[in-house]
């Protein structure tokens, strides 16, 4: 069981930036967004332009925190790194799930004052589900540090 997590782990570093190009909806109108298909990617570049505060938040969130967890993990677990390190992987974990939050608001929103037409696409279901993938992986790591200690 333990070598499927250690290699369930380093896939999500391959399956995050997967996650980052897909589209994470389809809008008609918004204000931000130029673009028919919105990723992670996409829509950094949009906001980078547009509001640059709000363009290093959304990067720290949905690309730094989550493939920092993912990496510092991977090292944990293949021995070169402390367990003293996952309560910082932790704190990492919960940030990555920030940018979900965020996204979903934002979808709410635009759906909520008639902006335009807004749908999910596959790229959010994707991001989710290695964030949440991600999260139950440290925890799993957690809780084997701690039988072991």
């Amino acid at each position: 069981m333990e070598h499927i997590t250690k290699y369930a782990n380093l896939s999500l570093l391959v399956l995050f930036p997967i996650a980052w190009c897909a589209p994470l909806m389809r809008a008609g109108v918004l204000p931000f967004f130029s673009l028919s298909e919105v990723s992670v990617i996409s829509g950094l570049r949009s906001l980078w332009q547009t509001d640059v505060f709000l363009a290093l938040v959304v990067t720290v969130f949905a690309l730094l925190a989550p493939f920092a967890k993912t990496l510092g993990l991977a090292l944990f677990q293949f021995g070169l790194m402390d367990s003293r390190v996952l309560p910082a992987i932790s704190l990492l974990g919960k940030l990555a799930m920030a940018d979900i939050f965020l996204i979903a608001v934002y979808i709410v929103l635009a759906k909520g004052i008639g902006v335009g037409r807004v749908e999910t696409a596959w790229g959010l279901y994707l991001f989710t589900a290695c964030i949440l993938a991600s999260l139950a992986l440290s925890l799993a790591a957690k809780s084997g540090a701690d039988k072991a200690a």
